[in-house]
């Protein structure tokens, strides 16, 4: 039987190249593109013939030149080199890149380094998959390295205690070789043992969100808010003070000077948890605008197969993807070159199943080792002109566990971080208000659903005090506009300049929650027994309205003096 003949190119029109098919190719195999071998996609088979999305710019590439296929769909190396690192969409480092990315770079890990492996495991030991064979000590997270998935047998080699590199090979198990990391294919889900219930909170730092809209570890969430409403900044803020052991961020079609603001934030950052910086527990995957289409489409799974990878691990992680409109924007160009029939505004008719099949990547889980682990995933979403029924906002909502809307007047007010309390919602409330309730804070649902009253009764009497004037209501309807002024001014809004409010701790939140209650009961007990209304309204709460910015990010303590000092000053309005 005669060889296939090789494959070559046959038309190259922008991203797409047509190639002939010489029996090596499979749909979503990755083929290397002429003599730079530049990577791309098989997206079509026809006949004689594939088409080729590139991951890279194909200046240059003419018909008649070579391309074969690298024998599987993309994969990616995952090990302990990622956390501290920069990587484009395909996950290839980029801190020792140059200005401008050349063609057919390379995906290497072994840069040189090393890291120190100790072994739990001893030979002759049967292990399953996902059982511990060792540690990587040094590193800002404990790292276990793992048997992959799909290997198990007895261990008849592993590696004495010491430094090694990427490459080096810890243990031989069943007859299969076991390194430090492994190659995974970025859209194939990592198995797990089970998935459980996410329960356990992921505290960000930001009150409205704790407070309000809390996510839990494992959830999904959608922040949905047009230009200026400051997506980027509180999506920054996630990263930087929430409580998981590793972020990763991805950068989908962002402005490459928002990408460098990003990092360079995360670089000067002290990590509360290690002292060391918080860079080295977060890795950031960069495809800036100007990058191509098929890689922009390609990072968000690249994005959510790296946290899956640190969650076997048995570590919580979050991932944040700004923005999942820039993926869709990919996937209509994708489907537009590959002549689809566009469905609303253009976008193909399986962008729901797209976005479906991306956050339910999310999840707790417990691990085939049977450790605990989560994913939580965080994506921004950029409507034109702010329109939240256009297709991807629309779509996502379906989809997440909770909803960060962002209201465009709030931040033109510079209300930050600016969550729209009517427009917003967590569908984890009732499960963490059990888990509060058991960390010993069983008031933690109470105190939610009295604010979010505050806040609707307030917002109900806004358009009549703009239309009949504040003076002509009843008081205690005055009071509900005082109540509502006190509940943003003094617990939702929160500086992300501010060196003692960028973060607030669970306690401090807590507190200034129950401050803001106890002075509107206070208020309205005055009225009750016969106090001015007036008066109520123009005592000085200024001390609580600053307690946020002038006390320290933990001190619940020093909240509750001032609570107390404000208590006894309207006492003595009686």
């Amino acid at each position: 039987m005669a060889e296939a003949a090789p494959s070559r190119v046959l038309r190259v029109a922008g991203p797409l190249v047509e190639i002939t098919y010489g029996g090596d190719l499979a749909m979503h195999d990755v083929a290397l593109l002429g003599p730079a071998e530049l990577p791309g996609e098989v997206v079509a088979i026809t006949g004689g013939t594939a088409t080729v999305q590139a991951y890279e710019y194909t200046g240059g590439l003419t018909p008649g030149q070579p391309a074969r296929s690298q024998g599987g769909p993309l994969r990616v190396a995952l090990g302990p080199w990622l956390l501290g690192g920069v990587y484009d969409g395909l996950l290839r480092p980029l801190t020792a890149a140059g200005d401008w990315l050349v063609p057919g770079l390379g995906a290497a890990v072994d840069d040189g380094r090393a890291w120190h492996f100790e072994p739990t495991a001893a030979v002759g030991d049967s292990l399953p998959e996902g059982a511990e064979v060792g540690e990587i000590t040094g590193a800002a997270v404990p790292l276990p390295v793992l048997v992959p998935p799909g290997v198990c047998g007895p261990l008849s080699h592993v590696a004495a205690g010491g430094p090694y590199g990427a490459d080096a090979v810890l243990a031989v198990i069943g007859g299969t070789e076991v390194g430090m990391g492994e190659r995974w294919p970025i859209r194939r889900p990592r198995p797990v043992r089970e998935r459980v219930d996410a329960a356990r909170p992921l505290h960000t730092g930001q009150r409205a969100v704790d407070l309000l809209f809390p996510v839990a570890r494992g959830s999904s969430v959608a922040v949905p808010g047009g230009f200026g409403t400051g997506k980027t900044v509180l999506l920054q803020q996630i990263a930087k003070w929430c409580d998981a052991d590793v972020i990763v961020y991805v950068g989908c079609g962002e402005r490459g000077n928002e990408m460098a603001e990003v990092i360079a934030d995360l670089s000067g950052l002290d990590d509360p948890r290690t002292g060391g910086r918080l860079a080295d527990r977060t890795v950031v995957i960069a495809n800036t605008s100007n990058m191509p289409m098929m890689a922009r489409e390609a990072s968000v799974h690249t994005g959510v197969t790296v946290a899956e990878y640190f969650r076997d691990l048995g570590l919580d992680v979050v991932v944040i993807a700004d923005s999942t409109s820039r993926w869709a924007e990919a996937l209509r160009e994708f489907a537009s070159r590959m002549g689809e029939l566009p469905a609303e505004e253009g976008y193909p008719a399986g962008l729901a199943s797209e976005l479906a099949a991306f956050y339910e990547r999310a999840g707790a889980v417990r691990t085939l080792g049977g450790a605990l682990g989560s994913v939580t995933v965080v994506g921004a979403v950029s409507p034109p002109g702010g329109d939240l029924t256009e297709p991807v906002t629309a779509h996502t909502e379906r989809f997440v566990r909770c909803l960060w809307t962002l209201d465009r007047e709030l931040a033109y007010a510079r209300h930050y971080p600016a969550v729209s309390w009517p427009g917003s919602f967590s569908r984890d409330a009732t499960l963490l208000a059990a888990a509060h309730a058991a960390a010993g804070d069983p008031s933690w649902a109470e105190r939610r659903a009295r604010i979010a009253a505050l806040l609707a009764e307030a917002d109900r009497l806004a358009d009549l005090v703009e239309l009949v004037g504040i003076t002509a209501l009843p008081d205690q309807e005055r009071l509900s506009v005082l109540a509502g002024r006190l509940v943003r001014e003094a617990v939702l809004q929160q500086s992300a300049l501010s060196a003692h409010d960028a973060y607030c701790a669970p306690p401090k939140t807590a507190a200034l929650a129950e401050a803001v209650l106890s002075v509107v009961a206070r208020c309205r007990e005055l009225v009750d027994t016969g106090t001015a209304v007036d008066a109520v309204e123009q005592a000085d709460y200024t001390a609580l309205l600053r307690a946020g910015e002038e006390l320290g990010p933990a001190d619940a303590a020093g909240v509750l003096a001032r609570r107390d000092a404000l208590l006894a000053a309207l006492g003595a309005l009686r």
